[in-house]
């Protein structure tokens, strides 16, 4: 068990359970096999996202790349108003939309939703395009001090490097008026840590042992607090739960059982992050795993052999996965996004052996972010403007 010695955001047992969506092309019966009933059409991911919400999870993240399959906000949009309870966590990379306009499209999400939006910010280079690193960093701080203005300021004045924006802010005003969407970051690069510490409220991390893990968290908080902030912090991992932990063992040699490692590696270096630090430590951690691919106690790599980003998954019994869970939660993690191959029949597994014994609750309704009653905006019963 670990002894937390660092200060987080959430510090009671509340936990925030939230599925994946693979709008980028990504979703497969067996790793690899591009089966044409696992396309990122909008009916399926459509459909991920619908039984995600009856299902019980309280978020679901919609990622983005430059690949086969949807644009995220366009996505996002069309299945808003189909959602009852659950958030949207939408992927928005720095820089591909002008600030005030990317400010204006969450804020119209935002209304959709009644509040239950969260932001997932990235900060990669664009498509077809690659700039020094410490620039995007810089251009990417500076998207996010506009959002941040827009959605908190009368008036965005905004005087950087890159932008210098000075507009009304009436029109991106969110429905989430107590400071608008919680921002959602993973990176584990130096520039990555510190503009989380500086900006974000919740750091996404992949698979890792538990120890780093908890040195990475440890990392972050004090940067954190020397800002006089705290965050908190989320895991994103895959799922493999069956009632036996050789069905669940199986089940894993079965997803990787057609895998052509030449085409697995085509389709991870199609992806915008395929060479960034973060997936170039996941594929580290693979090559410290032993024969059957665990790197720990449960946690099996071999997604990675097929996915570029997250590439391990929890493989076992309920009982075994919930221990696991409760480690992390000790730790101080408080959000969990996981999924499974496929997308729509995994979340029946997690469902019905996981979801009953798990705490569940939205971190923007315990911060404060997503409010109670209709709140005062143009867009509701504000003046109008």
């Amino acid at each position: 068990m670990f002894e937390r010695k660092f200060s987080i955001r959430t510090p009671e047992d509340a936990t925030e359970i939230s599925w994946f969506c693979d709008i980028c092309n990504g979703d497969f019966e067996f790793l690899g096999q591009m089966d044409g009933k696992y396309r990122s059409s909008f009916e399926h991911c459509r459909d991920i996202v619908l039984k995600a919400d009856k299902a019980g999870f309280e978020n679901i993240l919609l990622p983005s790349s430059y690949q086969v399959g949807q644009d995220t906000l366009s996505f996002a949009g069309a299945v808003a108003p189909m959602v009852n309870n659950m958030s949207l966590l939408t992927a928005v990379r720095c820089g591909e939309v002008h600030p005030p306009m990317l400010a204006r499209a969450i804020s119209t999400l935002d209304h959709i939703l009644k509040g239950n939006l969260t932001v997932n910010i990235i900060s990669s280079d664009l498509p077809g395009t690659k700039v020094d690193n410490l620039i995007r960093y810089e251009k990417s701080r500076e998207v996010i001090q506009i959002l941040k203005q827009s959605w908190t300021q009368e008036e965005i004045n905004f005087e950087g490097k890159h932008y210098q924006i000075h507009l009304p802010s009436d029109p991106v005003k969110p429905y989430q008026q107590n400071g608008g969407p919680l921002l959602y970051f993973g990176g584990i690069s130096e520039e990555a840590r510190k503009l989380c510490a500086e900006h974000c409220d919740v750091f996404l991390m992949w698979p890792e042992t538990e120890n780093n893990l908890y040195d990475t968290m440890t990392d972050l908080s004090l940067r954190a607090e020397k800002l006089e902030r705290k965050i908190d912090f989320g895991l994103r991992i895959h799922m493999i739960v069956r009632e036996t932990e050789k069905e669940a063992r199986d089940y894993a040699k079965r997803l990787i059982s057609k895998l052509d490692l030449a085409k697995a590696q085509d389709l991870k270096s199609r992806a915008l992050d395929s060479k960034s630090a973060g997936v170039l430590r996941q594929d580290e951690l693979r090559k410290t795993s032993d024969s059957d691919g665990f790197i720990e106690d449960i946690v099996w790599s071999g997604i990675g052999l097929a996915r570029s980003g997250c590439g391990s998954a929890l493989v076992g019994t309920p009982d075994q996965i919930l221990t696991k869970i409760k480690r992390y939660k000790d730790m101080g993690i408080r959000s969990f996004i996981f999924s499974g191959y496929p997308l729509l029949e995994e979340i029946d597994y997690v469902k019905n052996l996981l979801l009953p014994s798990l705490s569940n609750s939205k971190l923007s309704k315990i911060q404060g972010r997503s409010p109670e009653n209709t709140p005062e905006t143009p867009l509701t019963y504000g003046a109008r403007k």
